[in-house]
């Protein structure tokens, strides 16, 4: 049996948040997802990617999701099979009005092993239509200049 990791320690953050929602990444792990049609429609759901696993605990434990100065509290499901928020995050994604092909990019500011904390951006999806031939890699033949 091993014994269980300490918690990574995360860089310290002023958490200063600008007027149009947006700042600087910590230089933390975090992780960014397109919302879809499961983040936003019965069940409401928001699994966490492979890669960002190993920075959180294997254990159900509290966290908070912060947006615009607001806090979202749920349960992170770390000892699931499939690691996930629990469903208090359709509370989050209404109250945030998240909308399928919004961004979502959610930075790890607190890991106590007790605790996690995110902040949260979130990116509306007003993805021009000459754009969304390029999703997965595909381009057009003819290149796109943006003044």
């Amino acid at each position: 049996m091993t014994e269980p990791q300490a918690p990574p320690q995360l860089k310290p953050t002023n958490n200063v948040v600008h007027d149009d929602g947006f700042f600087p990444l910590s230089g933390n792990p975090y992780f960014h997802c397109i919302v879809s049609k499961s983040n936003v429609k019965p069940k409401f759901q928001m699994t966490i990617p492979n890669k960002m696993q190993p920075f959180l605990p294997p254990e159900t434990v509290p966290v908070v999701l912060t947006f615009r100065n607001k806090d979202w509290e749920m349960n992170y499901y770390g000892d699931h099979s499939l690691k996930c928020f629990d469903p208090r995050w359709k509370i989050f994604a209404t109250d945030n009005d998240l909308k399928i092909g919004d961004g979502c990019v959610f930075d790890l500011m607190e890991n106590s092993g007790k605790i996690l904390k995110f902040m949260v951006q979130i990116l509306r999806g007003d993805i021009p239509d000459e754009f969304l031939n390029r999703v997965n890699g595909e381009s057009s033949e003819t290149p796109i200049i943006i003044d």
